[in-house]
């Protein structure tokens, strides 16, 4: 490890050595160099950046501890966890109480791995090999006692596992590598654990005869996907690291094509960035579950699309890439006209407002107002929205509807808004 001065936030910026293919983290428990130089040179009254991205002006360390803590205090449970830990679903609408989806743990083992919990960090990890799949990747679903995937199905047939989970967790691994090195109290290297990981995902996970990005690795694909498991800063990486630079830019490439196609005319979301939860590549909507009363509603911009300019938003932030620029520009645009106060937890593609009926309070919902930060870091003229959206996760009461969901999403949010996660290489 090595020191660097301390920027105007009270965080810490302690950077890795650049050292291997993937040194891709350089502020893991800081802020990442600016695209000036160091953030201490810049005029005081300009915010901190990372890379091509505003940061929260008032991040402080304090609130991602609190944060933490809270996600750890509520969430974290040995419990049905086959002797190590998992991420528990409290109070989830749509599942057995106290439950656990693969997503979870990987929304655990990011945070873990950015806020430097390596133990628990390990425990996450072995829990989801105790429910690995026959492709090695975890069943998106696990009963609250830890006896039963997918409770009522045939695990074989109808499970099987979720690509933004399996993602975030190759993402966390690398992450892991580069932040501790060795294996911790795993059987095996961080570094090695991570690249198999990538090579199912790419395998299992990718529709190859159009390079789409699967929803899972038993179905979906040109036919549906969903876009909010588009993660293409990841993907830079993934190439990298396992010698498939043109295989993982193919999906890339395609990500940013399904979202462009899905803004259109008939979906009545041209100009405002409202992406489906579900689509196929052309962009029409495509509910993995149609007229369930039960299920979100999967045609419109809800729980699980709100995370797009998260997502998006990291590949602008470190990688300039410019159609991420231009997609931001339009969900900024759409959320600016409501402001970071008034954001509800669910919009018709048009832009009406429809809120999760499940919801008591659903304009307290940390997914949709941290994400939203996150994208309006891309914008130097949204300073004020970036600040006002990390204002309002950093006081931990954003919780309707599932707080296993907004927990993870506060510190998540965080995390971006503070410039502590990065996806640059070196």
């Amino acid at each position: 490890m090595i020191a660097a001065k301390p920027t105007r936030t009270s965080m810490p910026t302690r950077a890795l050595e650049r050292t291997g293919p993937v040194a891709v983290v350089l502020g893991l428990l800081g802020c990442a160099p600016s695209s000036s130089g160091d953030p201490m040179d810049e005029p005081m009254d300009e915010p901190p950046r990372l890379g091509e991205c505003t940061l929260a002006s008032s991040a402080d360390e304090a609130d991602l501890e609190a944060a933490f803590q809270a996600w750890k205090d509520d969430l974290v449970t040995t419990e049905g966890a086959g002797g190590f830990r998992r991420v528990r679903r409290p109070d989830t609408p749509d599942g057995l109480p106290n439950s656990t989806v693969s997503e979870g743990i990987a929304y655990g083992m990011l945070i873990a791995v950015y806020m430097d919990d390596q133990a628990l960090f390990d425990d996450l990890w072995q829990y989801s090999q105790l429910w690995a799949d026959s492709h090695g990747l975890m069943y998106w679903y696990v009963d609250p006692t830890g006896t039963e995937a997918c409770p009522g199905r045939d695990p074989a047939e109808t499970c099987g596992a979720a690509t933004d989970s399996d993602e975030d967790i190759a993402w966390a691994l690398l992450v892991a590598e580069q932040r501790w090195g060795g294996q911790g109290s795993l059987d095996e290297p961080y570094g090695v654990l991570a690249r198999r990981q990538i090579e199912a995902v790419f395998e299992w996970e990718v529709d190859h005869s159009f390079s789409v990005l699967k929803p899972g690795d038993t179905w979906g694909g040109y036919v549906q996907t969903n876009p909010s498991y588009f993660a293409p800063a990841y993907y830079r990486v993934f190439g990298e690291v396992t010698d498939n630079v043109e295989g993982w830019q193919a999906v890339i490439d395609s990500s940013y094509q399904i979202i462009e196609n899905s803004l259109n005319e008939t979906n009545g979301n041209v100009d405002n960035g409202l992406v489906p939860a579900w689509c196929d590549f052309e962009g029409t909507p495509r509910p993995p579950t149609p007229n369930d009363p039960t299920q979100l509603p999967d045609d419109n911009w809800q729980y699980d699309s709100a995370r797009i300019p998260f997502r998006i938003g990291q590949d602008w932030c470190d990688h300039a890439e410019p159609r991420a620029k231009a997609y931001l520009d339009r969900i900024n645009a759409f959320y600016e006209g409501i402001g970071p106060d008034a954001i509800v937890d669910g919009y018709a593609l048009d832009g009406t407002p429809q809120p999760d009926e499940r919801s008591a309070e659903p304009e307290r919902s940390a997914v949709f107002i941290g994400c939203a930060g996150v994208g309006a870091m891309a914008d130097d003229t949204r300073t004020d929205f970036v600040d006002r959206a990390y204002e309002r996760v950093a006081g931990l009461d954003l919780l309707t509807r599932s707080r296993y969901y907004q927990r993870s999403w506060t510190v998540l949010s965080l995390l971006m808004m503070s410039g502590r996660i990065t996806t640059q290489l070196p």
